[in-house]
């Protein structure tokens, strides 16, 4: 098959011809008809992730169709379309067993701990515990943003952080992860400020629901800005980037007893105001994804149109020119949501 490998972190990828996955006893193969270009990409690519193992195959976020199944599958069969969790949970850790799979103490990440989906197939482990059935019309690549961005952001928002109407909603970074959160947080009924550097992002936001739009181009003190626009802090603020910078905003654009998710990666961790949390008795959580059992309350959202992740697809590329994309994130995070087609 072909697929986009790297033999160095950091060091250009490639469109290669490799051998073809064969699906584990409890797994399946998949053949990828959309998959994601993410941030969490470009991190596992710069060599941030210490699960990735070189040569290695990026690619997390995706959906297609079952091509072979292992012998211990029940619940799948050939042709079906199912999209994945980026965390794929053991179904059997104690954490599992809580319902917690996106905390599963065995877990596996397609893109991470072994091959991903910027390839024509992939192979996915615990099927059982962990595909999700595409809805009768939905698209590859609508199902596909679900599985990273959307899942991550719908959970960091109304289950982390009890998202409720009439509340403000800050969120930090407008790409695929903040795009979502705003979409999610305005369905929700809740008031949104979105910050972020770019203009065309911005754009966005406000098309997705956004009330309040921050520059942080141009405004020095984003925190401030959003405490002004909102009459003393948001209720529930998240980092949807990933930085030192956008995580201490977050933080310090809450009200008291304000509740802080962090999305976005911190690979370096951060300095934080710890004292304005102790002050104003705020809240710190972190959101990793989203288990597979949980999809059904989104994806009834979704298929009703009250949620619209197909927006979020600005961009749809082939394999060929997936290198160069995965590169530039590191300057240009882009807007919206990158979609490959295999």
């Amino acid at each position: 098959m072909r697929a986009v490998v790297f033999e160095e972190f950091g060091k250009d990828a490639e469109v290669r011809q490799v051998a073809d996955p064969v699906p584990p006893r409890d797994g399946v193969v998949v053949r990828v008809g959309a998959t994601g270009l993410c941030r969490s990409d470009w991190h596992a690519w710069q060599g941030h992730d210490p699960d990735v193992r070189l040569p290695h195959i990026p690619g997390h976020e995706l959906a297609g169709t079952v091509e072979a199944v292992g012998a211990d599958v029940t619940e799948w069969r050939p042709g079906d379309r199912v999209t994945v969790p980026f965390i794929c949970a053991c179904g059997r850790c104690a954490s599992c067993v809580r319902g917690d799979h996106q905390v599963c103490e065995r877990q596996e990440q397609p893109g991470f701990t072994h091959a991903g989906s910027f390839a024509e197939y992939v192979a996915l482990h615990h099927a059982d515990v962990n595909l999700v059935a595409v809805p009768e019309g939905m698209t590859d690549a609508t199902a596909a943003s679900l599985g990273c961005r959307f899942a991550t952001a719908f959970r960091a928002v109304a289950d982390q952080g009890r998202a409720a109407a009439g509340e403000w909603v800050a969120v930090h970074g407008c790409g695929g992860v903040g795009l979502s959160a705003v979409m999610i947080a305005a369905a929700a009924g809740a008031r949104v400020v979105a910050v972020d550097v770019s203009p065309e992002a911005l754009a966005l936001a406000s098309a997705f629901g956004a009330d309040v739009c921050v520059d942080a181009a141009e405004v020095p003190d984003t925190a401030a800005a959003v405490r002004e626009a909102t009459r003393g802090g948001a209720h529930l603020s998240l980092d949807a980037l990933g930085s030192p910078t956008t995580s201490a905003a977050s933080i310090a654009s809450l009200r008291r007893r304000g509740r802080h998710v962090q999305v976005g990666l911190l690979p370096g961790g951060a300095h934080l105001p710890m004292d304005r949390v102790v002050a104003l008795e705020l809240e710190l959580l972190g959101s990793h994804g989203m288990a597979a059992h949980a999809y059904p309350r989104m994806l009834e959202l979704v298929t009703t149109g009250t949620l619209r992740p197909d927006r979020l697809v600005t961009a749809t590329i082939g394999l060929d020119e997936a290198p160069s994309a995965l590169n530039a994130m590191g300057s240009a995070p882009g807007r919206g949501v990158t979609m490959i087609a295999p």
